[in-house]
Parts: structure tokens; C-alpha cells; sequence
């Protein structure tokens, strides 16, 4: 295929990912405000953690140039694919689309010819009004199917690839074919399901492909609560359940909740949209979330001495208090998984705050990746691995890892994957 200058707005996980996806066989400019996140492009290396990133960066010979120009970046581009956040307000009940029409906007001005591609998610039928609201038929949707630290990889081996557009609109339906012929040619695997659909439905398979591993999550995280009430064995319970085929032994590992920048928020704009039409389970899907984290801020108070709580086995003993009377109670790293650096939205943050409301709670975080400006109120910090395990009597550890192992009789976890 011909070589194409491909302009992409925004170097998160996504935007980033995409990028050298493309500038394996096309010219990309890679469009961000972040003057740090562009020099650190510019010098090979990858501003968020992911293997496969820091690896192509690094030693790949790529045609990528990233600039915090928009008209350097998007002037002669064929398409401007846009990878901004698109966060949830809670006041608002949907997501914030500013900076995806921000983009629009100066695409609109720097390359009118332009394919502009919505890569963010967004709620369902937005692509179809700010058509209609612009005037600009320019513009499709394709949303992204990426996991966290591994981006660039599910870009190389895609599940699937697909387009959102207007069905009526024939330059549409030829922009969005070459658009995916692209994605095709830089992946690794060959022959990915490619669908082409309306970009409200297109919209709608991204909110439902996360509001399902959201509602799997949740559902382990129950039949976890329920065990360790019960004095059940989780582990057991979930392979008995997951050698079913029909289920699968995938997405199963309980923990604190789902967190991360996709799954809560997804839901919640699922949930929005859903606004008029019968439905439960949706709702059960966001409500399980805040249910479960009630749940485990529950236990640790417990077994801190703080409040009195249903009793329930648990490889944590009630720790007593120290001679000023209060339980010093750790939390080992606020990332969502072992590799990341990203706690933005975690379901440990939650935990936290939840303890907070306890009078008196002394909460001591290991994080090594937390800058002070970051530090959850009202929460001491520290860097320092073997003094964080001295002082503290419980330790709270969405995943379990190999440095806890010395302590582990003090450790609070879910992760049933964990080493005995």
C-alpha cells in the first residue's frame, strides 16, 4: 500500500501504541501538548510502561516524528486519528468529549480534506452528532481493544478491527476500508475479523465489550466474598468453575475491585446511555464495584480492631495495637498490576479513601512511583520497602508479590494466584 503521512492525536497508551503501529510502513506524526511526553518520543523512549513500546522505540526503525505543533502534525495528513481521555463526570453522568472536539476543531482548520477518526470512547451516537453538529462528514469512529502495558502488542495481534460509520455515505465507507487496510498491514497477525458497522453500534461494542469483563470481574469478586465469609476455599471454587469451556479459566483473579482508566468508567457511560430502556444487570455491574470495595475496607478495619465485623477466616489475624493505640495499616503500591506505573483510577485509591472515614486510621503507602504532589490525603508515603514492612501490623496488597514474601503472615490479599 502507498506510504501515508497519518497524523495521531494524543501519546497516552493508545494514541502512542497506534503510532508505531503505523510508522512501521507510513509516515506518522504524533501530536501531543506534552512537551515532556514529545522529547521523550523523540528520544526513543516510551513515556508510559509497555514492553513492546519501550522495545520498537528503542531499536525499530520507525518514520515517526512527534511534535506539540497541530499544524506540523495534521497539514497533508490523509487521516487524523484522535487518542485523547475522554474522562467520566460524575456530575455530568458522561464522559467529557471536549478535547476529542478540540482536535476536530484543528483538524478542521489545519486539514479539511482530512479522515478524522475517533480512536477515544464515547458515548453511543456521539459520532453521529458532532457530524451533525459540524457539518463535517469527514469524521468515523473505530474504537481500540487495548490492555493496559500491553498496547502495542494488541495492536500487532488484534482480536478485531472496526469501523463506525455512516453506511449512507460511500467516501465513508472507502476512507474506513483504507483505515483499516492500515491497521491491517502493521499487525503481526494475519487476517484479523474485520467489521464494518454504524458508528453508534460501533460505539456500542466498545461500552459492551467493557461492561462485560467489568461484570466478570465483579462476578469473582462476589463468589470471593462469599467464600472467604463462609470459610470456603476461593481457588478451588474458581478452577471447579472455570474448567467449564463455556467459561474459561480468564479474567478470574479476585482483587479489590476493577479499576484502571476503561472499565469504571465505561460502565458508568453504559449505564448512562441506557437512560429510558429497561435494564438491571447494568446497573448491578456498577453498583457490584462500590458493594465489593465496602466490603474489603470493611475487612481491614476489622482486622485492625476498628470496627466489629461478621467474623471470617482470614490468613490475617487481628493485629493489635501498639503502644499509642493505633494499628499502623500498610498498602503495598496503588498500581492496578505487576508492570504498570499508572494508579490513575485504581480500586486501591478507593480502599483508601473508604479507610479514611475511620477516625484515627494511621495509613502508610509503598509506592515507589508516587510524586509527592500525588499522595492520597492524609496518608504517609514511603520509598523504603524494608521500613514500610517494620512498621507496618496489616498490609493491604491488591496483588501479591514476590517482595511480600517474608511477610506474607501479615499480608490482606485476594489474589488467589498468589504464592503460598
Amino acid at each position: 500500500m502507498e506510504k501515508k503521512k497519518i497524523a495521531v492525536a494524543g501519546a497516552g497508551y493508545v494514541g502512542l501504541s497506534l503510532a508505531v503501529l503505523l510508522a512501521q510502513k507510513n509516515e506518522v506524526y504524533l501530536y501531543d501538548i506534552s512537551e515532556e511526553k514529545t522529547e521523550m518520543i523523540r528520544r526513543g523512549i516510551s513515556p508510559v510502561r509497555d514492553r513492546e513500546l519501550e522495545e520498537y522505540l528503542a531499536s525499530k526503525k520507525l518514520n515517526l516524528k512527534a511534535v506539540s505543533d497541530a499544524k506540523t502534525a495534521f497539514a497533508g495528513s490523509v487521516f487524523i486519528i484522535i487518542a485523547v481521555p475522554t474522562d467520566y463526570e460524575e456530575k455530568t453522568g458522561r464522559f467529557n468529549t471536549s478535547a476529542v472536539e478540540s482536535v476536530l476543531s484543528l483538524a478542521e482548520k489545519y486539514a479539511p480534506e482530512a479522515f478524522s477518526v475517533i480512536r477515544s470512547t464515547v458515548p453511543v451516537g456521539y459520532t453521529s452528532s458532532v457530524r451533525k453538529k459540524t457539518g463535517n462528514r469527514n469524521i468515523f469512529f473505530s474504537p481500540e481493544f487495548l490492555r493496559e502495558t500491553k498496547a502495542l502488542y494488541d495492536n500487532l495481534h488484534p482480536s478485531r478491527i472496526i469501523a463506525g460509520i455512516d453506511p449512507d455515505d460511500p467516501r465513508q465507507t472507502e476512507a474506513a476500508g483504507i483505515f483499516l487496510s492500515l491497521l491491517q498491514e502493521g499487525a503481526r497477525k494475519r487476517d484479523p475479523e474485520i467489521l464494518i458497522m454504524k458508528s453508534s453500534e460501533a460505539e456500542a461494542v466498545k461500552l459492551f465489550s467493557n461492561a462485560y469483563l467489568a461484570m466478570r470481574v465483579s462476578f469473582f469478586n462476589e463468589l470471593d466474598t462469599y467464600a472467604e465469609l463462609k470459610g470456603l476455599d476461593t481457588q478451588r471454587i474458581i478452577r471447579g468453575v472455570c474448567l467449564d469451556p463455556r467459561i474459561g479459566d480468564w479474567y478470574n483473579n479476585p482483587g479489590f475491585g476493577y479499576g484502571g482508566y476503561c472499565l469504571p468508567k465505561d460502565t458508568k457511560q453504559l449505564l448512562s446511555d441506557y437512560s429510558g430502556v429497561p435494564q438491571s444487570l447494568i446497573r448491578s455491574i456498577v453498583d457490584a464495584n462500590d458493594t465489593r470495595k465496602d466490603f474489603i475496607a470493611g475487612r481491614i478495619l476489622s482486622l485492625a480492631g476498628y470496627t466489629a465485623e461478621p467474623s471470617a477466616p482470614s490468613a490475617v489475624s487481628a493485629a493489635p495495637a501498639d503502644s499509642s493505640g493505633s494499628c499502623v495499616i500498610g498498602v503495598y503500591r496503588l498500581i492496578m498490576k505487576s508492570g504498570s506505573d499508572n494508579f490513575r483510577h485504581s480500586a486501591v485509591l478507593d480502599i483508601i479513601e473508604r479507610l479514611r472515614r475511620e477516625n484515627g486510621i494511621d495509613l502508610l503507602i509503598y509506592e515507589p512511583a508516587l510524586a509527592g504532589d500525588a499522595v492520597p490525603a492524609g496518608c504517609r508515603v514511603t520509598s523504603d520497602l524494608k521500613t514500610f514492612k517494620t512498621e507496618c501490623r496489616i498490609i493491604l496488597a491488591n496483588r501479591f508479590e514476590e517482595a511480600l514474601e517474608d511477610v506474607k503472615e501479615k499480608v490482606y490479599t485476594r489474589d488467589v494466584y498468589h504464592r503460598d
